[in-house]
């Protein structure tokens, strides 16, 4: 199915590009975002129009980000967890998790959606997290899971 994007997209495409995708990924994650439009030749004709605001709205998108990714990169959040005699978990570390642990040290609002750790957070430990903060800016923070007092 041939859309047209309406935002830079890492690994997908930039604005005004008309791709070629999966019917199910166009209907369902695409356009049900409003990240694309089907390519039809009207369509096409508006994108052209509005390319120039589009542009406009990616560069306050990424100049947001920037200032997010010098708030947050190279810093270590730490969090308590149960854990059993093998420092493994019970339950692991989840991108909901780490957003709320950023929104309480920093009060930054970061969706789950853009955390993605590079491995499963399962142990005791420090473990590398990447958040995609925008098509071209990729922050880079630390989980430092340490054992929480068990209660006797």
């Amino acid at each position: 199915m041939k859309i047209i994007l309406l935002e830079n997209l890492r690994k997908i495409g930039s604005i005004g590009d008309v791709i070629n995708v999966k019917r199910g990924f166009a209907r369902n994650y695409l356009i049900a975002k409003k990240k694309a439009l089907y390519a039809s030749k009207e369509n096409i004709k508006e994108v052209e129009k509005i390319k120039l605001d589009l542009g406009k709205k990616d560069l306050e998108k990424k100049k947001d980000a920037k200032q997010i990714f010098e708030k947050i990169n190279g810093k270590i959040f730490s969090v308590k967890k149960l854990s059993t005699e093998n420092n493994e978990l019970y339950g692991s570390v989840k991108p909901t998790e780490i957003s709320k642990i950023i929104l309480d040290a920093l009060k930054l609002d970061i969706k789950p959606l853009l955390i993605q750790p590079t491995k499963e957070i399962k142990e005791l430990g420090t473990f590398k997290v990447k958040i995609n903060l925008h098509s071209e800016i990729q922050a880079e923070i630390s989980i430092k899971v340490i054992e929480a007092e068990a209660v006797h």
